[in-house]
């Protein structure tokens, strides 16, 4: 019990804030999830410029269909 209230008085801040905003971390460790493997296959890209556009084509679930 006595860690837990520790626990709780450490991260007081986070938990107001929560009540605050309604946010939560799920939707960083949501678009990390989605990352990941962009990270693995970054090897062949030559700049960092062009992980960041991977990373908003992969988190922008653009649509690249062409209209039939």
């Amino acid at each position: 019990m006595v860690a837990a209230a520790k626990t709780i008085k450490t991260l007081w801040e986070g938990v107001l804030n929560w009540f605050h905003s309604g946010l939560t971390a799920g939707l960083v460790e949501g678009f990390n999830s989605l990352l990941q493997p962009a990270k693995v296959r970054a090897r062949g890209y030559r700049s960092d410029t062009n992980f960041i556009t991977m990373a908003y084509l992969i988190g922008g679930k653009l649509n690249f269909t062409l209209p039939t």
